[in-house]
């Protein structure tokens, strides 16, 4: 079988949706899409953050901020936060629709409509842009449990960005258990 080569490309399926919750020094609430960014350590995320960004200067200044998975329900507010920048439309937050809650735990937004999110304190920004958080809570609404009070995936309803197409994609059905279905090939 052919393959077609693409050359060195940022093509990594699935990429997450993330919307990264931040305040400012007036605990004013922005959010961005980050498309860059995953898990980084067992209780670590990492995001690629230009340091022109509105919310890079708020991690900067807060130490801290939230991260949350965007939904085929929420789809149009969080392209519109990436699309628009914090720096030129200072209210972008308010005029996604969005409504934030002050976490408990670190000075961060969660956002309201944003069923999940890993709240997070700064570890560290690289001189290469790489914003390090160390995780100190994951926040659920209850309306995407499962009957024993996990998250439900189907229920979340995340999406994913396609960078081949540029299009979100809703992800799909359970195929398979992980850490189990390996186990059918014997050494």
């Amino acid at each position: 079988m052919m393959r077609k080569n693409f050359g060195a490309q940022s093509w990594l399926y699935p990429m997450p949706v993330l919307i990264v919750g931040t305040y400012d020094e007036k605990e004013t609430p922005n959010a961005m899409n980050a498309a860059w960014g995953g898990v980084y350590d067992t209780n670590q995320v990492m995001l690629c953050l230009s340091h022109d960004h509105r919310t890079t200067e708020n991690i900067k200044k807060t130490g801290a901020f939230t991260v949350s998975f965007a939904t085929v329900e929420t789809l149009v507010a969080c392209d519109y936060v990436g699309i628009v920048s914090g720096n030129e439309v200072p209210d972008k937050f308010e005029r996604a629709g969005f409504h934030a809650t002050k976490s408990e735990l670190v000075n961060a937004p969660l956002i309201d409509e944003l069923p999940m999110a890993l709240e997070c304190k700064l570890v560290k920004f690289n001189e290469d842009g790489i914003c390090i958080g160390e995780i100190v809570n994951v926040s659920a609404k209850e309306c995407i449990l499962d009957g024993e009070g996990k998250i439900d995936a189907e229920k979340l309803n995340p999406i994913s960005y396609d960078g081949v197409t540029h299009a979100y994609r809703r992800l799909g059905d359970r195929v398979g258990n992980a850490f189990c279905d390996g186990k059918r090939i014997k050494p």
